[in-house]
């Protein structure tokens, strides 16, 4: 089996094993709680993140509690959530506003993404791992929409992974064209950097 044969059979296992975790709801809460501690101190006003699919965790409530955190302090911050919205030519994203109840539609590959909302440029980015390796490497679904996407915003944001503890693959080898990831959380807590 060549590299790119063991990293899609890697991928399946992983998102297998993922949406057959029985406790992943205690996971999720708990992963819930990791973020909301990591984004008390944060200074960010724009966070770009996804839409879950596949078991993915969702950073969605979590980061709706962060932009209702930022209207009560003394000083109200106008905080604003972004989702991924695919660009099929470049095959890169753009992330734009998100909040609930806005207007949805299906993209490309039938993720729900926001219809119609202002394009806005994350200063830090969530990031969804199918795995996740030491030194911040991720494994995706194998379309490289983030490590292009990565590569081309300027400035570059500072991305965190979220995943699983079941997700984190000891022997991860990173390709050239593969973005690290400045940290990653999972239901334990942050395990990059350590």
């Amino acid at each position: 089996m060549d590299k790119a044969e063991a990293k899609k059979a890697l991928r399946k296992a992983l998102i297998e094993e993922r949406l057959n975790l029985s406790d992943r709801l205690v996971r999720a809460e708990a992963l819930q709680r990791v973020m909301r501690i990591w984004l008390f101190d944060r200074p960010d006003v724009v966070i770009g993140a996804y839409w879950p699919i596949k078991g993915e965790f969702d950073p969605l409530p979590a980061l709706h509690r962060w932009k209702e955190d930022g209207e009560l302090l003394d000083e109200p911050q106008r905080r604003r959530i972004g989702l991924p919205v695919v660009n099929k030519e470049h095959k890169t994203l753009t992330f734009h506003a998100w909040y609930p109840g806005c207007p949805m539609e299906e993209d490309a590959y039938g993720i729900p993404k926001p219809k119609d909302t202002e394009l806005i440029v994350p200063t830090l980015l969530f990031v969804p791992c199918v795995g996740y390796g030491a030194g911040g490497y991720r494994l995706g679904y194998g379309g490289g929409f983030y490590d292009r996407t990565l590569a081309a915003l300027l400035p570059k944001p500072f991305t965190v992974g979220l995943g699983y503890t079941q997700g984190f693959v000891d022997d991860l080898e990173p390709e050239p064209h593969d973005e690290p990831l400045d940290a990653i959380l999972n239901d334990n807590g942050v395990v990059w950097p350590v």
